[in-house]
């Protein structure tokens, strides 16, 4: 796969995706956590998806290895995986780009799991997930492309198959941590003193209060939350 795209958007946007190799080693460093269904990671600069696809990738096979043999297992452990991969992206061709090629990822992997017999509202949850979760705007500005701050969405599996939706706002979960020089995992803080905090028991961390809070819903309905 070509690293470069055209010379003139290297120039404009200094943009040059990293080699799958790279990809890999990096990702190597890393693995125990690529490989934990639930462990959150955060591409600031996701271009197409490099890194978030081969992220997906990985965390679609030990779900496939341990709940394959059940259809709604899979499903259920896949929107976990799912819910756990962001991005932000400058470039709104790159955005669409990575969104359709996680989308295919799980596409891919699930067909061969139900036997080619999909659940659309399935699919369509899935679609919606990774739309809220790649998202086209600046790292830097913290700021979509249209100007509003970065949301992010928080998917927790509750009980069964129900999920609990949270958004937060990407600048209040990092505000407090530059002046420190600390990096902060996604939804986990120390605090600081001009943001709203609470304790979160699955983290264990600090974590800014969401902006808003949904009901409690099947995450084959998450779509209904719009």
């Amino acid at each position: 796969m070509s690293q470069v795209k055209s010379k003139e958007r290297v120039a404009d946007h200094g943009e040059v995706f990293t080699n799958e190799r790279e990809v890999n080693a990096m990702l190597d460093m890393v693995e125990q956590e690529t490989e934990r269904i639930d462990s959150r990671f955060l591409e600031p600069a996701c271009g197409d998806g490099n890194f978030l696809a081969e992220i997906l990738r990985r965390k679609l096979a030990v779900v496939k290895q341990r709940y394959g043999k059940s259809v709604s297992e899979y499903e259920k452990y896949c929107f976990v995986a799912v819910g756990s991969i962001y991005g932000v992206e400058l470039l709104q061709d790159n955005a669409a780009d990575c969104r359709d090629r996680l989308y295919d990822i799980v596409e891919c992997e699930y067909m061969r799991v139900c036997k080619k017999k999909p659940n659309p509202k399935f699919l369509l949850a899935i679609r919606y997930v990774i739309e809220r979760n790649i998202l086209c705007g600046d790292a830097l500005t913290l700021l979509q492309d249209d100007g509003e701050p970065i949301i992010f969405t928080e998917w927790s599996m509750a009980m069964g198959i129900k999920v609990k939706r949270r958004d937060f706002r990407l600048d209040e979960m990092l505000e407090g941590n530059v002046d420190h020089g600390e990096t902060m995992s996604l939804f986990g803080s120390s605090g600081n003193a001009t943001t709203e905090w609470e304790f979160d028991e699955e983290t264990q961390t600090y974590i800014p209060l969401p902006i808003k809070e949904y009901p409690l819903t099947s995450f084959y309905e998450v779509v209904d939350y719009e």
